[in-house]
């Protein structure tokens, strides 16, 4: 049996008064702790300088060089081959000088963008719900593998190993534009051919492995692409010692680094990274980026890219609303959405025109940076539920008695089962409270450790991160069912651990991008000659249908399937 203690962490004092009555009377706090952001430090943000960043296009006959520019008082950030136009960073005096020069065609707004996975940032809090269930672990295949039929198209002879000779991606280069990598992950460590990070300027795309900064949202997704079968990373009680392997294992990877440290990039980075994996030879580029506009220069670099036969699949969005974000949106690019654990449209998955097909895409297992993932173990009086730790939270373990906190938007919200000797505190999501702020005030309130429950009847759990920096304490989220038995439990000694792991559980349209991805590669590597239209057609034809009958605006041509497809390319193998 496993034993439990508790371990002080991140500011609570490792002696704490011995009653609640200790409390400073003015703020109904414990002394001593502190909770949350550390004063003085913020969350990293792009610096703001008063100047703007546009697309300048250029009449092809009379080009505007990087020299006019800078006379003009601008300066160029990049300049692109597929499309007469120039990234500029301008203050308004020199957009309007610039404006009035003959050779300037247009000037257009260099859009902001940002990942499409719900936990994968730092400061995100309550974005949307999926539903979550225990993840499902054959050998090195999880669920959502064996849902689009990865295994049989390179594992037909069932025995956990790809087959000789079977299309895994080889001889296929994939490009993932995202947060960068953990090089020397060990799933991923020989997959990548080559790297580029487009925000330091230089070639090492470092996504948060020891100790570095970087959200995990890249390699989460190369995971899912590319993971390799046998070399698995710190992974126990879920994973054994092989880990998990992606959809294409045999695919080389390019890697793209455009996001900063909050998650968000620019349309002319991601534009100089389309053109990046197109120089490197990538025949399939994997963008989970949203939130942009399109321009007639974005259109421009996107069809050159699909011209060239690279085949863009892109995220649809995590707004939950009937419109397709960019650049997924774009006639050039494959839009992808999010299906749930039962194989419906996630709540936050956007949809509409435009939408190409559907993946899994909630609750996903996959690779992350090495030791920035953890495991959750909840143990409620002998009761375990299934429980998800908050991203970025603390790990460690810790124990106490189970308080009913509210929403915890309160510095009182625990009442008079709060402690200054500790407890765990069990929160109900709010509206108006962010877990963030839910945490702070239980903490302040002597709670060692934060269980967030579900109340919605669907069984779904709220999608949950804290931000990287500052003092916490361990937290999780659980389902609507494990939330009903909670509740029963109030007042009974509660066992937390979040324990180090090299991967995550994470959700999003970004997840979902990376199966297609995934796909279409095995179907490159089985016909090299095969070009994007007609990958694109096969997956199509092999999709599930789903919603109303043949393609409809909430789940296009339905979920991708890689045998179905693998045949409408090849034909039915015997």
């Amino acid at each position: 049996m496993k034993r439990w203690g508790f371990i002080g962490l991140l500011g609570l004092a490792a002696c704490m008064p011995d009653e609640s009555s200790n409390r400073d009377a003015q703020q109904n706090v414990c002394p001593g702790i502190t909770a949350g952001m550390a004063p003085g430090t913020t969350e990293a943000k792009p610096s703001n300088d008063g100047r703007e960043r546009v697309i300048l296009r250029y009449r092809r006959e009379r080009a505007v060089t990087a020299a006019r520019v800078n006379q003009l008082g601008g300066v160029v950030t990049a300049a692109f081959r597929n499309a007469p136009a120039l990234a500029v960073s301008v203050t308004p005096e020199e957009k309007l000088a610039l404006a009035k020069d003959p050779s300037v065609e247009s000037i257009e707004p260099d859009s902001l963008l940002h990942a499409q996975g719900l936990t994968a940032l730092p400061a995100l809090t309550f974005l949307s719900r999926g539903v979550t269930r225990a993840g499902s672990i054959s050998g090195e295949y999880t669920q959502e593998l064996a849902t689009v039929q990865v295994p049989e198209v390179w594992d037909r002879d069932g025995d956990g190993r790809p087959d000789p000779g079977a299309a895994t991606g080889q001889g296929v280069k994939v490009c993932v534009i995202d947060s960068g990598l953990d090089i020397d992950h060990p799933e991923l460590k020989d997959a990548v051919v080559a790297a580029r990070d487009f925000m330091d300027g230089d070639n090492v795309p470092s996504d948060g492995a020891e100790g570095r900064w970087g959200t995990g949202h890249g390699t989460h997704v190369a995971g899912i692409i590319a993971a390799r079968p046998g070399v698995g990373g710190r992974g126990t009680p879920v994973l054994g010692e092989r880990g998990l392997v992606g959809v294409a294992p045999g695919v080389q990877l390019i890697i793209a680094r455009v996001l900063d440290l909050e998650g968000s990039t620019h349309m002319s980075i991601v534009m100089q990274a389309v053109e990046y994996c197109q120089e490197q030879g990538a025949k399939v580029i994997s963008l989970s980026i949203a939130g942009g506009m399109p321009t007639y220069t974005s259109a421009q670099i996107f069809q050159a890219a699909r011209d060239s036969g690279i085949l863009v699949v892109a995220a649809a969005g995590n707004e939950g609303w009937g419109q397709v974000s960019y650049p997924a949106s774009d006639p050039s690019v494959l839009a992808v959405g999010a299906l749930d654990a039962h194989g419906q449209r996630a709540q936050f998955s956007s949809f509409g025109q435009g939408l190409a097909l559907m993946a899994p895409g909630v609750d996903v297992l996959s690779t992350f940076p090495r030791g920035l993932g953890s495991f959750a173990m909840v143990d409620v009086d002998g009761t375990q539920p299934l429980a998800r730790s908050l991203l970025y939270a603390p790990q460690g373990e810790t124990w106490g008695t189970l308080v009913d906190c509210g929403s915890g938007g309160m510095k009182n919200s625990c009442g008079e089962g709060a402690s200054c000797r500790g407890f765990i505190a069990y929160v109900h999501p709010s509206a108006f409270v962010s877990p963030e702020r839910a945490v702070v005030n239980v903490m302040m309130q002597g709670a060692r450790g934060v269980i967030f429950a579900s109340e919605l009847m669907s069984g779904d759990a709220e999608i949950i991160s804290l931000p990287r920096r500052g003092h916490w304490v361990p937290a999780v989220t659980i389902n609507q069912a494990a939330s009903t038995l909670m509740e029963q439990q109030l007042g009974a000694t509660t066992r937390m651990g979040l324990h180090p792991v090299d991967y995550a559980y994470l959700s999003g349209t970004s997840m979902a991008t990376p199966y297609v991805s995934g796909i279409a590669a095995l179907l490159f590597s089985a016909r090299p000659s095969a070009t994007p239209d007609e990958v694109t057609n096969a997956l199509f034809e092999g999709a599930l249908d789903l919603g109303a009958r043949g393609v409809d605006l909430e789940y296009g041509h339905g979920m991708v399937r890689a045998r179905r497809a693998m045949e409408a390319l090849l034909g039915p193998r015997p």
